[in-house]
Order: structure tokens, then C-alpha cells, then sequence
């Protein structure tokens, strides 16, 4: 169902869908907007399938400037605000239902900022978690205090796996990283196995929070 949102910098196009009788919601954020990354991306199309193979309900949008969304982008700091709206608009359309922040790449840092905060998130899904996109993106994934899953390509460009694993060390809550063999940043060499093990993740995060 598309819908729009009312985001801090005007409209934000967005796509809502939810299989017959959610048992959560997610906001499933996108990749990078100044490398052509929207709410159609192949990586943030199958991260959202994952969630609702799991019985989620999930929210894409379009980060300002990007497609039909009002703004312009703002380097990850008006971005922090839209995934905020995005959570807002699940919270009154499924007042009923937990909500989870997800996200693909710059979607994955994106989805930390905004859930880390939120005392209504229990956890975050990160997929493809760019490490060198931002200083500071590694600090954010190992103090948020909230369970947070991450599936990394065996071969990203912006962080291999044990970049990852380092970086997760010593984390305030629990943590799970998953690896996409054979798989670059984008992971189109292995779309149907990052749709898998996405799922896996969101099944371990929702057992965690239980």
C-alpha cells in the first residue's frame, strides 16, 4: 500500500505492506540516497521480505530528496528524523504491534541512530553495516543497549565481516553477525541467501527481546 508520511522536512514517499495478521511491525530503511539507494533497492526489497516472512508488518520510505519525498539529503542528520517519522506513523497506524528499525548500508546506520534511542524499539537488523561510510557508525553498533543482528557479505567493500566482529566487541547488549559467502556490499550475487539469513536474524532478535 503506498502511503505518505509526514516527515520533518515535508512529505516522505512510502511503501506499507503486512501479511494477513502481523505480529510486529518494521521500518526497513535504504541505502545511500547520493548512490542512487531509494526504497526499490534488491537488497532492501529482500530485507523487508525477510521481516514479513517472520509475520512482520514493514514501512520502506524514501529518505528526503529521494523519489517523491520532499528535502534534501542532509548527511545522515535530517535522515535520523525520517526514520523517526517513519516510526511515528507505524506507532498510530499498529499502536498494538512492537517496532523494530531496519536497514541496508547507510538504511543499516540510519536504523541504529533512530532505534538505539527509541525505548519503544526493541532491536535493530543491519544489513551490510558500512563501517567506513561515517566515523562512528562502529561506536553506535557496539554501545546501543538493545540486541542487534547483522548480516554482512563476506566480501563488503566498506567492512569485511572481521571488521565487523571487532567492532562488535565488548558490546552493551547482545549481538549476532551473520556472513553471505561469496557476496559483495550490494549483495546481488547472493540475493536469496541474504533474504534467508535475514529472516534467521529477525527470528533470533525477536526471541531475544521476548
Amino acid at each position: 500500500m503506498q502511503v505518505d508520511l509526514h516527515g520533518p522536512a515535508g512529505r516522505l514517499e512510502a511503501l506499507y505492506e503486512a501479511p494477513p495478521s502481523p505480529r510486529f511491525a518494521a521500518v526497513v530503511c535504504h541505502p545511500h540516497p547520493r548512490f542512487g539507494g531509494t526504497l526499490h533497492n534488491h537488497a532492501t526489497y529482500r530485507l523487508a521480505r525477510a521481516v514479513r516472512a517472520q509475520g512482520g508488518a514493514t514501512l520502506r520510505f524514501n529518505f528526503r530528496g529521494v523519489g517523491l519525498s520532499a528535502g534534501e539529503h542532509d548527511e545522515g542528520r535530517g535522515e535520523v528524523e525520517d526514520v523517526r517519522a517513519a516510526l511515528a506513523w507505524l506507532a498510530a497506524e499498529q499502536p498494538a504491534l512492537t517496532r523494530w528499525a531496519c536497514g541496508f548500508s547507510f538504511g543499516a546506520w540510519m536504523a541504529l541512530e533512530a532505534g538505539c534511542g527509541d525505548e519503544a524499539v526493541p532491536g535493530i537488523l543491519c544489513a551490510g553495516l558500512a563501517l567506513s561510510l561515517r566515523e562512528g557508525v562502529a561506536e553506535v553498533a557496539r554501545t546501543c543497549p538493545k540486541p542487534v543482528a547483522v548480516v554482512q557479505a563476506e566480501r563488503d567493500e566498506f567492512a569485511l565481516p572481521a571488521q565487523i566482529e571487532g567492532a562488535l566487541q565488548g558490546a552493551a547488549g547482545p549481538r549476532r553477525l551473520t556472513v553471505v559467502d561469496g557476496a559483495s556490499h550490494l549483495f546481488t550475487e547472493a540475493l536469496p541467501s541474504l533474504e534467508r539469513e535475514a529472516g534467521e536474524a529477525m527470528a533470533w532478535l525477536l526471541g531475544a527481546a521476548a
